[in-house]
């Protein structure tokens, strides 16, 4: 059952870690392969299941051991309808692996959350088409009827929010948080910047803010930046305008590449994970108010690590 949804605990000063890159991780690391880069399936079987609660545990444990908070964002990214169908999950079949996604995060709270690592549960939700190109556009009112049965399986299953990640149009984060807000349901809302810290279409991110805390009336409880290397947006949050205090937490890539690049790469570029670290370090040092630190692609364990040790330093 939900915990925190009525005070979420990284509204807060102190930093909530969370995973870093879920589907590279599996693929490159782990050699799990993942049809359409969805990792929900493997919810359905033991093997699968296994393999989640080992990726879970290892940045748990980070948390437990550096007494920081901890986000257990679930392993729905890909379970949308167009998605979902691909893999053979629609109706009521969807509804369930949704939910489920849910209370296996549960079960890993009740078994490792302590007093000094609150552990909240966010509900995983992607964009109808690609992370990277902006596909399949809607209307914003498209958006909020196509995410609001994902939105309605994570409340009734017990999430205490949900993350819509890889945002790459402002109309699908609006019809996001239009869908959150109907349910009563806490949202954050995490765009994709490219290398120049611009959305795909060109949008500035300052922009999108605004324009989705205009629709919605402010909903989102925070804003993320996610699927961009540290230098691709650090220039952008210079800015002393008050959307920058709107930005709440911080997922990027490991690789400097552009998503191009990484698109067409047959390896995983991980980078640096000590730079990764100080780049975060940096960042704090002029945003107190992020407090949501992990990965997106390429990122593992040692990103997290090193982001943990320069920012709990700092």
């Amino acid at each position: 059952m939900s915990k925190y949804r009525k005070n979420l605990p990284q509204l807060a000063e102190r930093i909530f870690l969370t995973d870093g890159g879920l589907e590279t991780t599996l693929i490159f690391h782990q050699g799990v392969d993942l049809p359409h880069f969805a990792s929900f399936p493997l919810i359905d079987t033991e093997e699968g299941r296994r393999a989640l609660d080992d990726y879970y545990e290892s940045y748990a444990r980070i948390a437990l051991d550096a007494r920081t908070g901890f986000m257990l964002d679930t392993a729905t990214w890909r379970a949308n309808p167009d998605w979902a169908a691909k893999l053979g999950y629609a109706g009521a079949g969807l509804d369930d692996v949704n939910r489920r996604c849910v209370e296996h995060l549960l079960d890993l709270r009740y078994r490792f959350e302590t007093e000094d690592t609150p552990m909240v549960v966010s509900g995983a939700i992607g964009p109808r088409g690609d992370g990277y190109v902006a596909t399949n556009a809607m209307t914003a009112e498209q958006a909020r009827a196509y995410h609001l049965p994902q939105i309605k399986s994570f409340l009734v299953a017990g999430a205490d929010m949900a993350t819509a990640f890889t945002m790459n149009y402002v109309e699908e984060g609006i019809g996001v948080a239009l869908a959150a807000r109907s349910v009563g349901l806490p949202v954050a809302i995490s765009f994709t910047l490219e290398t120049d810290g611009l959305m795909p279409n060109g949008m500035s991110l300052g922009d999108a803010i605004r324009a989705v805390d205009n629709a919605t009336g402010g909903y989102p409880v925070y804003y993320m930046i996610n699927c961009a290397h540290p230098t691709h947006f650090a220039h952008i949050l210079e800015s002393d305008e008050p959307w920058v205090q709107r930005i709440r937490g911080i997922r990027a890539n490991a690789s400097m590449r552009s998503h191009a690049e990484l698109d067409s790469a047959p390896d995983l570029d991980d980078g640096d994970p000590v730079d990764f670290g100080q780049r975060y370090r940096a960042l704090r040092g002029r945003l107190s108010q992020i407090t949501v630190l992990g990965g997106c692609c390429g990122t593992d364990c040692r990103h997290v690590e090193q982001v943990r040790y320069a920012c709990l330093a700092a």
